[in-house]
């Protein structure tokens, strides 16, 4: 069996790696801080999703960049998880905001009234 780990890593591939990994853990940092400083959900949910997105985008590039240059050939494995993250998240943001909106209503919370659309048909103007 053949031992993945050759040697180290070019000096190029040692920066690009941990640029973009310290990059990622930035965009990590920040989305949890927004979760735990901004006041109501509403605003709290934005915060950890762009985080969580900036993160795994950028901790993939610093995968590929570092498996890449160890193995001689390209690494694209990780691009998987970008698509499974790329997808699911907005949909669960969707999701969980969608709830939170229909709860607070419930509740006659302050949040904006529903649109148009949620609301049937649009009457006709008789101007």
């Amino acid at each position: 069996m053949n031992d993945f780990i050759v040697g180290p890593l070019p000096l190029w591939a040692e920066i690009v790696t941990a640029v973009f990994a310290v990059l990622g853990a930035a965009f990590a940092a920040i989305g949890s801080f927004g979760l735990v400083r901004l006041p109501t959900f509403f605003r709290r949910i934005h915060a950890p999703t762009l985080g969580a997105t900036g993160g795994v985008w950028s901790m993939t590039v610093a995968t590929i960049v570092y498996f890449s240059a160890q193995g001689h050939s390209l690494f694209m494995h990780a691009v998987l998880i970008v698509l499974f993250v790329a997808l699911t998240t907005p949909v669960t943001t969707i999701f969980l905001m969608r709830a939170a909106l229909f709860r607070e209503r419930q509740k006659h919370g302050e949040v904006p009234p529903p649109a148009p659309s949620d609301q049937g048909p649009i009457p006709p103007y008789h101007g």
